[in-house]
């Protein structure tokens, strides 16, 4: 059986887009679950609009979303002289011709076939033409000579039997008159040459697959089957765009979602497997076909987006998590050996209140606040001139804790608060104040053990001098 091979093939135009992601994720997927290589190039022939920056962005994206691809990256503006020769080859078989149309010549026909209501925009003039009638000094483009009856018919793994009749379709231009290769031939000898089984790509690309199937068939070559996969809309069910969310896979990273939560949101938009939801790498690859992606288009729905990421912090190891976190941390770059302790100690409490590592970080941050805190309007209130006095007489029951861990200090602040015959929250509410610079915290024992004896005291102290 032929080892299945599939590709990621993005231009580098600008970031890795959230709908390529997906795309990207169901290659990897696919080759995975049959123990295949995910290849990737960079269709890099638009040398205006490609960019370096734009190539390290879409390696970044890849790496980060954890989709690792086998053998080196193809580049495929590196490989134009064998682009070139095959074009070369067809018209020496007689599959190909030169064409010396001249751009109005071009030009009159297509209006011509728009008024008349055709698709097939060019008539074909040099196809069956003398070259000796070639005017003098035109370099030709170099077109191939497509079936004129009949139909090309892709059996497509996602979209069924879709057809076209041979007669709607171009001979299309394989090299253009300064020699330079089409993007339509460098994908197919790109394919053919990386022996590709498998195209999995958007559903725009379908007008695409019938043109390159008639190469493919010109050259003899063996066919990749074709899976086009409906796009992504927006929540509106509109095209998507960037007010829908339609950013680059760096802007999620930097909004706070794991890698593992994005391929499991991207894993779910088009492909099912029963009612499941929450779906482990080990059981995506296990899983994943292409008989269960959708012929509709998904919708983005950042709610579910959230809440699956919000399972996915609250299963991450405590270590790992704050590794995560760092960056969503403000002037914190930098952690010391006692911050990085006192943030994983603190992840167990506070992992199950956030959706996003930002909003995760967001409540992490008074933990490593620098002394003195500052202080909330609402903290503010909260630490009068009484209730400083409330903690200055608390301050000798913590110094005495025999150990520094929940129960003891709950039971201490109680103790204190029933000898001073007021409520608890008369004693918690400006503790909190104190040790967090907010009125809202985890729970304030909680708090005040992750803090550490040392600096739960000395936050305690710097409120009540």
């Amino acid at each position: 059986m032929t080892k299945v091979v599939t590709r990621f093939a993005p231009s580098p135009t600008g970031y890795l887009h959230i709908g390529s992601a997906r795309t990207a994720l169901f290659n990897w997927l696919f080759a995975r679950h049959h123990g295949g290589q995910f290849r990737l190039r960079i269709e890099d022939t638009d040398r205006k609009r490609s960019t370096p920056e734009a190539i390290a962005t879409i390696l970044d994206g890849l790496t980060w979303l954890g989709l690792t691809w086998d053998d080196e990256v193809v580049y495929q503006f590196e490989r134009r002289q064998r682009h070139a020769e095959v074009a070369q080859q067809l018209l020496a078989a007689g599959k190909a011709y030169p064409c010396y149309c001249s751009p109005e010549e071009l030009d009159e026909m297509r209006q011509k076939a728009r008024a008349e209501g055709r698709a097939k925009l060019y008539d074909g003039r040099w196809r069956d033409r003398d070259p000796a009638e070639a005017p003098s000094g035109v370099a030709p483009v170099i077109r191939l000579k497509a079936p004129q009856d009949g139909e090309t018919v892709i059996e497509d793994l996602v979209q069924g039997r879709v057809e076209v009749a041979n007669q709607q379709l171009d001979d299309m231009v394989l090299l253009r008159a300064d020699g330079t290769p089409t993007y339509m031939l460098s994908v197919v000898v790109d394919d053919n040459d990386m022996g590709v089984t498998h195209v999995i790509r958007g559903d725009d690309h379908l007008t695409n697959a019938f043109r390159q199937t008639q190469l493919f068939l010109a050259m003899d070559w063996s066919l990749p089957k074709f899976a086009h996969i409906p796009l992504i809309h927006g929540p509106d069910g509109a095209k998507l765009s960037k007010r829908h969310g339609a950013l680059g896979i760096e802007a999620y990273r930097d909004m706070g979602y794991l890698p593992e939560a994005l391929r499991n949101y991207l894993l779910r938009l088009g492909w099912s497997h029963g009612d499941e939801e929450i779906i482990s790498d080990a059981q995506a690859v296990d899983w994943f076909d292409l008989d269960a992606v959708g012929r509709s288009p998904a919708r983005l729905d950042f709610a579910r987006m959230e809440n699956l990421n919000g399972h996915y912090i609250r299963e991450c190891e405590e270590s790992r998590l704050v590794d995560l976190m760092q960056p969503h941390l403000e002037d914190a770059q930098d952690l010391t050996a006692d911050q990085r302790e006192r943030l994983t100690r603190a992840m167990a409490g506070l992992r199950s209140r956030a959706k996003t590592l930002k909003e995760l970080a967001q409540q992490a941050s008074f933990y490593i606040a620098s002394r003195p805190l500052a202080l909330t309007p609402k903290a503010q209130a909260l630490l009068s001139g009484e209730a400083c006095a409330r903690l200055a007489r608390l301050l000798p029951s913590l110094q005495n804790v025999p150990v520094w861990d929940e129960p003891n200090l709950e039971d201490a602040v109680r103790n204190f608060a029933e000898a001073e015959g007021v409520k608890l929250g008369l004693v918690a509410q400006p503790l909190r104040a104190a040790l967090t610079g907010s009125h809202t915290s985890p729970g304030i024992f909680e708090v005040m053990l992750v803090l550490g004896q040392q600096e739960a005291l000395a936050r305690i102290a710097d409120r009540i001098q």
